[in-house]
């Protein structure tokens, strides 16, 4: 059983796709009535194709939503195996035009949001224990981060701050519940084509530019990401916990200084 959050699309949707391939009964989250019906054809694709999964309403930054969340699945399903922490929004702007609302919004779904999902899932994975036949771990949390955890981001400050919090969330977490054989990871994907960034790739002058900074020289796409987030979830990768991996056709790599600066 996966909790996949913001999944009615992009990321999200792929993440909730390639577990349910992989045999997961998938949780499809999405955050308000505007986007049931999105949600919805992503639930329908996955049964579609011979996966099985439910639809969950709930936004991450609302504590008592996600804490209903959770007890509804846990109800249906017993228990919680896997969440992807995957919710998150921009709310861009110059820093000096940048409101508290834009910066409490953005924190409250890309980092808060983070936080309440994974102690929930925490809770659950600790009061259940380790199931042999279902995995060598307790519970295993996949946090979606960017690598604008580590490269700075003008005009998104507040986007950056929060996916940087994650980078430390996941860490600290880690490190706190490895001896509880809970596996807390993160994914930090790169330029992946969805809608958030469709105005970064959609022309074919947009999409030049933008591999000026991609060494690998395409631009990602989100089953990289739901492939990713298959294998962190599984036994396969038991040994790995407090890592951040980066899907991101080598953009930290800083191209630019490929020739020397």
């Amino acid at each position: 059983m996966a909790i996949i959050t913001g999944s009615s699309s992009g990321i999200g949707a792929a993440v909730a796709a390639e577990m349910a391939r992989e045999g997961a009964i998938v949780v499809v989250n999405y955050p308000n009535d505007r986007e049931i019906e999105m949600a919805g054809k992503v639930l329908n694709d996955i049964k579609a194709s011979g996966g099985n999964g439910i639809l969950q309403r709930a936004d991450v930054s609302k504590e008592d939503e996600v804490i209903n969340m959770f007890a509804a699945v846990i109800r249906q399903f017993g228990t919680v195996d896997i969440l992807v922490n995957n919710a998150g929004i921009q709310k861009d702007a110059p820093f000096e035009q940048m409101t508290l609302a834009d910066w409490n919004l953005v924190m409250n779904v890309n980092l808060t949001g983070q936080f309440l999902c994974a102690r929930e899932a925490i809770r659950e994975f600790l009061r259940r224990g380790i199931v042999p036949e279902r995995s060598r771990a307790a519970g295993k949390i996949i946090c979606m981060s960017s690598v604008h955890q580590v490269i700075p981001w003008a005009g998104h400050v507040n986007y950056a701050t929060s996916k940087g919090g994650i980078m430390l969330l996941m860490k600290s977490l880690a490190q706190e519940f490895a001896p509880k054989k809970i596996r807390i990871n993160s994914i930090a994907p790169g330029a992946i084509k969805t809608n958030i960034n469709r105005s970064a790739w959609d022309t074919p002058e947009a999409e030049s530019k933008l591999l000026e900074l991609i060494p690998y020289a395409r631009v990602g796409i989100p089953e990289d990401i739901g492939r990713t987030a298959v294998w962190l979830a599984s036994d396969e990768s038991d040994y790995v916990t407090g890592a951040t991996i980066f899907v991101d056709g080598g953009m930290t790599l800083f191209p630019g200084f490929s020739t020397n600066g």
